[in-house]
């Protein structure tokens, strides 16, 4: 993989846990712990690529839909992977932070989250940021809300909206917009994660199901994103 044109922030929507489970005849919720030690592997083999903030998308605020069972079991996934950070990586340089709406989770699963935020914000590593209860059209919302109430506050006003101002709004604010986003599976769609940021992201769509995905199809994502042609809706002249 070459050195060069490394994107800085890579997001990836982590789907397939449930169809590599049903293939195994496993119940859905170990396809996503499964899913979990797939992105625990991926996190320790990326170190030195020179990514610096990895967004993935855990739990989506479509995904309550899902029945009472595996809902509880991403939430049993989430509270044993916080706590294997304590446990495990206290010494580590990861950087973990999240995005969405943290209310309706349970008041200690919240809690844990935020002390392992505390924890880990001074680390220097790579930057791991959980989309929970995420959904890109709620952050719009919410951070539309907050702008609302600033400008009826009289903190900000009318005219000093614009995209800059926006983005400090959201839940993402402070980290750059990712250059690449990897959909595992085989879907060709958004699923609705970070559709303010992704403005300009080049996809990277692979067949394999997340838990199968390995450092390798990391690299190859990253290599296909450095023979892309990125003109931000001008034109690369060299190559006309």
């Amino acid at each position: 993989m070459a050195t060069k044109e490394v994107p800085k922030h890579i997001g990836i929507i982590m789907d397939g846990n449930g169809r590599w489970a049903k293939k195994r005849l496993l119940p859905r919720v170990l396809g996503h712990r499964q899913g979990a030690i797939a992105l625990d592997n991926l996190l320790n083999a990326a170190k030195g690529l020179g990514v610096e903030h990895i967004t993935v998308y855990a739990f989506s605020t479509e995904n309550w839909k899902r029945t009472e069972d595996e809902v509880k079991g991403i939430m049993g996934i989430l509270r044993d992977y916080i706590n294997k950070y304590f446990r495990e990586y206290a010494d580590s340089d990861f950087r973990v932070d999240s995005i969405g709406d943290l209310s309706a989770l349970s008041e200690d699963l919240q809690r844990d989250i935020a002390n392992l935020k505390e924890v880990s914000k001074n680390k220097t590593g790579i930057h791991l940021t959980i989309a929970m209860n995420y959904g890109g059209r709620d952050e719009i919302k919410r951070a539309v809300q907050k702008i609302a109430e600033d400008v009826k506050n009289n903190k900000i006003n009318t005219e000093d909206i614009t995209e800059g101002l926006i983005s400090d709004y959201l839940d993402s604010a402070g980290t750059p917009d990712p250059e690449l986003i990897i959909r595992t599976s085989g879907e060709l769609r958004t699923s609705n994660f970070l559709m303010w940021q992704s403005a300009y992201s080049e996809y990277y769509i692979t067949d394999k199901l997340w838990p199968d995905f390995t450092i390798d199809d990391f690299k190859e994502a990253i290599s296909v994103y450095q023979n892309r042609d990125r003109r931000f809706g001008g034109r690369n002249e060299a190559k006309q």
